[in-house]
Parts: structure tokens; C-alpha cells; sequence
């Protein structure tokens, strides 16, 4: 039987790579979307006709856990089990210090921390189930040393992500393996539309700071989540990994 694996914020940039990876390997996919229905519908046309994998699309607001139970029900439903977890969804909120507030503050905590307890919570119990599984957390390496006022919910989220990776870890032993892997800076649409707003200064600038002199690519970020999802990395949990270059 097939393996499957449940991305959450799966229908763009990062996490539309880590689905492509997984749909190559012969995995069954789980595209989780909030807001990105034709991304997420694209993404599943392309996964089925590239791959011809076995894939399904589900809206859930993480942040609801009537949603987040309804949603892992379907998944056990279709595919019968889910062997391994990546909490990828997450939102920033960029704004000056003096202009956050209470609604800016839970708008990212609701999904970034709430939204990962919850999905984690409910995925585990079918793990257990089995005495089985992987979850991997995708924090950010602003969660221990790169400091940002304008970003402070979202850097606070990714470092409560960190906590609670060990905290998952410790519930789950000896079934589940947990490990959370720090991005830096990635290559994504966004950041190339940031840099063209910015001639073109950006993405060289923060360059400079990174030892490997460049940005990752998305694949690469998929790569090491598909890693640490095999059985190659069988031995490694409660990890927390930096994927950044080398950032300074």
C-alpha cells in the first residue's frame, strides 16, 4: 500500500514543491488549502497527469477544529491511513510595531501555532493508531536569530513551532519520529516580485549575508523535508534542522 502524506498550505510556493516530491516518489498526496481553490485544483491537474499519482484536494481553515477533524476523517476515508505529516501553513503579517495589535497578533497565531497544534493533534491519533509515523514542522530560522520588529508575530509563531516540535516529540515516542527543519530566505514568487519592487537589490543584498551566497531553491527546501520522511532518517528525532546557507 502506498504511503501518505498531508501538506498543510500545500497550494503554493513551498509547499506545492514538497507535494510535487512526494507525488514523484509514488506517495498518495493530500493537498490542504484554505483560500487557493484554482491553485490548489491546478496543482492537483498537474500532480495526476505528471505523476499519475493518487491525490485529493480538501479546503479546511486549520485554525477550526471541527474543519481540521473533518478533513482527517476524508483522508483516512480515502486512503485508509496518514503516514506522514507536514505542517507547512502559515501567514506574515508585516506591519510597524506601533501599528500591530491584538487582531494582528491572533490572525498569525491562529494559524502559525493553533493551526499546527490542532492538525497535529488529530493526525497523531491515526499514527498512534498504527504505532507509527513522521511529522515534520516548518519553522523558520527567524524563530532564533534573525530579529525584526515588523515581523514579530510571525517570528514569536515559528519559535513557539520549535517548542512544540520537542513537546511532540516527547508525546509521541516512541511511535512518531517529529523534526522541525529553519528555512532562511527562499526563492519564491513572492520574493522575486518583492525584489522587481525593489530594482532588483534585494535578493543580492540579503545574498551577502548568506554563506552559500544565494537564496534556496523550493526544491531544496522538499528535499530535506522528503529526507527526513524516509526511512534513511529513521533515526533522527527531535531535531531541529537550519536549511539556510549558512545565514549570518
Amino acid at each position: 500500500m502506498k504511503k501518505c502524506v498531508l501538506v498543510t498550505g500545500s497550494s503554493g510556493n513551498i509547499g506545492c514543491e514538497i507535494i510535487k516530491k512526494f507525488a514523484s516518489q509514488n506517495y498518495s498526496v493530500v493537498i490542504c488549502y484554505n483560500n487557493n481553490y484554482d491553485e490548489a485544483i491546478k496543482l492537483k491537474k498537474e500532480i495526476i497527469k505528471k505523476y499519475n499519482a493518487d491525490v485529493i484536494a480538501i479546503r479546511c481553515n486549520i485554525s477550526s477544529e471541527s474543519e481540521v477533524e473533518n478533513m482527517v476523517e476524508k483522508i483516512i476515508s480515502k486512503f485508509g491511513r496518514i503516514d506522514i505529516l507536514v505542517n507547512n501553513a502559515a501567514i506574515e503579517v508585516n506591519i510597524d510595531f506601533f501599528d500591530k495589535n491584538y487582531d494582528s497578533f491572533k490572525k498569525v497565531f491562529d494559524v502559525n501555532v493553533i493551526g499546527t497544534f490542532l492538525v497535529t493533534k488529530h493526525v497523531a491519533k491515526n499514527m498512534l493508531k498504527e504505532k507509527k509515523g513522521n511529522i515534520i514542522n516548518i519553522s523558520s530560522n527567524n524563530a532564533i536569530d534573525k530579529y525584526d520588529p515588523n515581523t514579530l508575530e510571525y517570528d514569536a509563531s515559528k519559535a513557539a513551532i520549535i517548542n512544540m516540535t520537542h513537546n511532540f516529540a516527547r508525546e509521541f515516542a516512541p511511535f512518531i519520529n517529529v523534526n522541525s527543519i529553519l528555512p532562511g530566505w527562499v526563492e519564491t514568487n513572492k520574493i522575486k516580485e518583492l525584489d522587481n519592487e525593489l530594482d532588483n537589490k534585494f535578493i543580492s543584498s540579503e545574498s551577502e549575508k548568506i554563506l552559500l551566497g544565494r537564496f534556496a531553491k523550493e526544491s531544496e527546501i522538499a528535499n530535506v523535508v522528503f529526507f527526513l520522511a524516509s526511512e534513511e532518517a529513521s533515526y533522527i528525532n527531535d531535531s531541529i534542522i537550519r536549511v539556510d546557507g549558512g545565514s549570518r
